[in-house]
């Protein structure tokens, strides 16, 4: 116990290896928790809130980010000679490189985040199948090991049977991964997912699996401490998608039973076990048209998403992090845990939903963010700032809660049409589609929504239906207005003076 007490004793001093909403929402727990804290920043970056809200602020170089944000050696070195005694990598970045812990913790200073060992063990879906296989967690049939020969891939495809899904095993956001619907196509998308995979990740070992379809994307919460507790926060839906990135989370899931998420969250606590995690990662699963849940992967850090599990629980997720990572035992138990409400989260991009997503650089000639009970905007930009394209194009993320999904749902829409956003596009209109679409509204959904349901020329439609709406009645109140303040004709009176 007492070297427990020292060590949090010493936790005085945060440097938030990351940049933009996520430092700034690091640092404010940081100083709610009475922690000073530390930014780092690249010449890009110079003026942006989170660099102004630290205590300190440290360059790290020009704007790409190989010459700033990724610095390791450079963040660990400046750490030392300010007497950092933590650092949080936030999410992206450096967050899952398990070399960049393994220095920071040979360095003296406390990773906030899971050991070198998990972050390497989960950061290949090959080892990370082979580890949670062996803690009976449910797997999608396929072939669990790296193959480059075309012709063993046939062969799986055949005895697990089209489609099937090619994937990186260092791959994540969608790249180095390719589906394939016929056995005739398997050459071609093999070579374009090695390639692929090569130039991301410069690890070219594919492997292959049963593709799902029709798939719910399902993620659970987890938390470990240093004393070997490990408990699921429950789950955030996370099916709506873009070039397999999400857009639209929420928490909990439409679809679960009690009985399907206390089956998810003792087998996401069993992957985590497969490990020895500790601190806080997210577990993901598919879960397909019969409500079969299968293992998909683990993401070692913080999620983007994480805010919706912190509005149902009531819980401080990046609080947990530090107290945990500075050696205290987990505040409850799995039977202390509870869902209330539900929450929302919509990932505001600064990307053109008309123009493919493409990303939209520029100034923010406005940007006002919508208030109110039951809205966080957890945001890194203000009026004034270019949007730069060096980095995600991520300005904000919206979300919402209410006592139930309806009111959740209802809140949102009105916080999407109180944002104010001009000098680039982005992503609101596509949330406000999303959220009035019947799919959505009924809870029928899956990862194929929006190439299902989405095109441009939809969204163009409906906002040339909502700007005629508005036209009418703009018009009817003018009418309505000119009728009230008519002026009464001269009439003749039997008054005096």
């Amino acid at each position: 116990m007492t070297k427990i007490v020292l060590f949090f004793a010493c936790m005085k001093k945060i440097l938030v290896a990351n940049r933009g909403e996520i430092a700034l929402r690091i640092m404010k727990t940081a100083r709610r928790m009475g922690i000073a804290t530390v930014a780092v920043y690249s010449e890009a970056d110079r003026n942006a809130p989170h660099v102004r809200f630290a205590d300190e602020a440290i360059l790290l170089g020009p704007a790409p980010s190989a010459k700033s944000y990724l610095l390791g050696d450079k963040i660990i070195e400046k750490s030392l000679e300010i007497g950092v005694d933590g650092i949080h990598p936030g999410y992206g970045f450096l967050s899952e490189n398990a070399d960049f812990a393994q220095k920071v913790e040979k360095a003296g200073i406390t990773f906030i985040g899971p050991s070198p060992k998990s972050i390497d063990v989960m950061g290949s879906k090959l080892s990370a199948k082979e580890a949670a296989k062996k803690f009976d967690v449910p797997m999608v049939p396929g072939i669990e090991q790296a193959i480059t020969d075309v012709e063993m891939a046939k062969e799986i495809g055949r005895k697990v049977g089209y489609p099937i899904l090619i994937k990186a095993s260092a791959g994540g956001g969608g790249k180095g991964m390719r589906i394939v619907e016929k056995e005739e196509d398997t050459k071609e998308q093999m070579e374009r997912a090695i390639s692929e995979a090569i130039s991301s990740f410069g690890d070219g070992a594919v492997f292959i699996e049963k593709f799902v379809t029709n798939p719910r994307h399902i993620e659970v919460q987890i938390l470990g401490d240093k004393h070997g507790n490990i408990v699921y926060l429950f789950e955030r839906e996370c099916s709506i998608q873009r070039r397999h990135q999400k857009v639209v989370e929420e928490a909990p899931s439409a679809i679960l039973s009690p009985e399907l998420r206390k089956a998810m969250g003792e087998a996401a606590v069993r992957v985590a076990q497969s490990c020895d995690y500790v601190g806080a990662g997210t577990v993901e699963f598919l879960v397909d048209d019969k409500r079969n849940f299968y293992f998909l992967e683990m993401n070692t850090r913080l999620q983007v998403e994480h805010p919706v599990t912190e509005l149902i629980t009531g819980l401080d997720l990046v609080e947990l992090q530090i107290q945990i990572a500075r050696g205290e035992k987990l505040p409850f138990a799995q039977e202390d845990l509870k869902i209330k409400g539900h929450a929302l989260e919509i990932r505001v991009y600064a990307e053109d939903p008309l123009d493919n997503f493409l990303p939209s650089v520029g100034k923010l000639e406005r940007y006002r963010i919508p208030e109110g009970e039951g809205i966080r905007v957890d945001g890194g930009y203000e009026e004034g700032m270019e949007v730069p394209i060096y980095y995600d194009p991520m300005l904000a993320k919206l979300i919402c809660y209410g006592k139930d999904r309806n009111e959740a749902i209802q809140k949102m829409k009105e916080a999407i049409r109180d944002y104010e956003v001009e000098g680039v596009s982005t992503t609101l209109p596509f949330g406000t589609f999303v959220l009035e679409h019947e799919a959505f509204l009924s809870g029928d959904f899956d990862t194929n929504f929006v190439s299902r349901y989405y095109t441009a020329d939809v969204l163009i439609e409906k906002q040339k239906l909502d700007a005629s709406v508005a036209a009418r009645l703009a018009l009817l109140f003018h009418l309505k207005q000119k009728k009230k303040l008519k002026v009464v004709d001269k009439q003749e009176s039997n008054w005096s003076l």
